[in-house]
């Protein structure tokens, strides 16, 4: 067994497997209900609020949940909140209602952020300086890998049974057991992340901005693009096959993105990717493209070109603050972010009721085009930093994928104080996880 492993990873592999599975319920149960409201006929309007609903839980999840965990302790909190969602889970599978499902939603969005919060303060409370990096890139992965399989198990049963259903309640609770049965030491108590607008809007406009933009793009895709699919006549497994190209595509992008930005204006290449993404989008639009493996290619060039757009925001707002105030100016445009996905679907559910599926890209072309804008008003304004002074390019994840407290894990955050994550500390304090 290689040494990097047994000494960084070994410690956390459970908890990270763990997390592997709430990623893949997570994955399942966001897919599987617009798929089954699309098959059930619900109004559009109404599957656009169920991404409304799970964002805004999310957000006040992110604001609230520390709080929480602080009275009632990091074990506790968890069980409550995962044995919270799985029963939402099984509960989506019984009560076959629109309106009982958005209000579940909302939960589900808040209990996550909360579940997501407490793995990620464990990891950060076992991880060192020196495998931080390590213990971040293969947390950013594992969630990854879980969004995508949890919506490529979509296709394999018939989404108007409750056999999907209860799936995702397995799913949700082998996530729970790593962390329960657990003796390791409590992590520290989560961080709390205030939204400071005027100070994040100083720091960066164009982030400020385009960050709030893309979460609108991005939200309304997420939420609505099961429902598009639906209704241009997708199979399940092409649904899901094209919802998780559109989560691929994006990941493959953000290396030779970053690398890019890292070399020149930022703002440049955000006004290169959102131009294009509003390119493929519109292409969609104007093609209706009927053979299927072409319509997933353009969504997949879209996804790749959308979803590279966060890390390379949060790149350049950080090119303007100091080491410290990363996790800070971060998490604040992490939940600015979270804003714009709560606008989104809401958005974008009316729309396509009015002007059919196809136009839920005109819902995103529309923000891509208004960052192109922007992006290219204030270049003219403001200098770019200069290179040697930039902040190194590190992909961050957003949204359903992330929250305030793994910003700590990632390698741009200030160092750990003298001792923090020690393995000698770790081990004298309680098992390995």
């Amino acid at each position: 067994m290689p040494a990097a492993f047994k000494s960084n990873i070994l410690p956390v592999f459970a908890l990270l497997v763990g997390t592997l599975f709430l990623y893949l319920g997570n994955g399942l149960h966001g897919l599987l209900l617009p798929v089954r409201g699309a098959a059930e006929g619900y109004p559009t309007t109404d599957l656009g609020l169920l991404g409304t609903s799970w964002a805004s839980g999310f957000v006040l999840g992110c604001l609230f949940a520390p709080q929480l965990v602080r009275r009632i302790g990091h074990a506790r909190a968890f069980s409550g909140f995962i044995s919270l969602i799985a029963i939402i889970a099984l509960l989506t599978g019984i009560v076959v209602d629109s309106w009982w499902w958005i209000a579940l939603r909302a939960v589900t969005g808040f209990s996550t952020a909360g579940t997501s919060m407490i793995i990620e303060s464990w990891l950060n409370e076992r991880a060192t300086n020196k495998s931080r990096g390590m213990i971040f890139s293969l947390y950013v992965t594992i969630t990854l890998i879980g969004a995508v399989g949890g919506q490529l198990v979509v296709p394999l049963a018939d989404v108007m049974t409750p056999i999907l259903f209860m799936v995702c309640g397995i799913f949700y609770c082998v996530a729970m057991l790593p962390t329960t049965l657990s003796n390791a030491a409590t992590p520290q108590p989560l961080k709390s992340v205030k939204l400071d607008l005027r100070t994040l809007y100083r720091n960066s406009p164009v982030s400020f901005v385009g960050i709030l933009l893309i979460g609108i793009a991005n939200g309304a895709f997420g939420t609505l693009g099961a429902v598009f699919g639906a209704k241009a006549g997708l199979s399940q497994g092409s649904i899901a096959l094209m919802m998780s190209a559109t989560i691929f595509a994006g990941a493959v992008m953000q290396l030779p993105a970053g690398r890019v930005s890292d070399r020149m204006d930022r703002r440049y290449v955000l006004m290169v990717l959102s131009g294009l993404a509003a390119l493929a989008g519109l292409m969609v639009v104007i093609l209706h493209p009927g053979d299927v493996t072409v319509l997933i290619v353009m969504i997949a060039i879209y996804g790749a070109t959308a979803n590279a757009l966060y890390s390379i925001a949060v790149a350049h707002a950080n090119d303007f603050a100091s080491s410290e105030d990363f996790v800070k100016v971060s998490g604040g445009l992490l939940l600015l972010y979270g804003i714009g996905t709560v606008i989104g679907p809401t958005i974008g559910g009316p729309v396509m009721t009015a002007l059919g599926p196809y136009a839920l890209f005109l819902v995103t072309g529309f923000s891509h085009v208004a960052l192109v804008v922007y992006a290219l008003i204030r270049s003219r304004i403001r200098k770019a930093v200069p290179v040697e002074e930039r902040d190194t390019y590190t992909a961050t994840s957003a949204g359903p994928l992330t929250t305030p407290e793994s910003l700590t894990l990632n390698p741009r955050a200030a160092p750990l104080p003298e001792g923090a994550g020690d393995p000698d500390i770790v081990e004298s304090a309680g098992a390995a996880i």
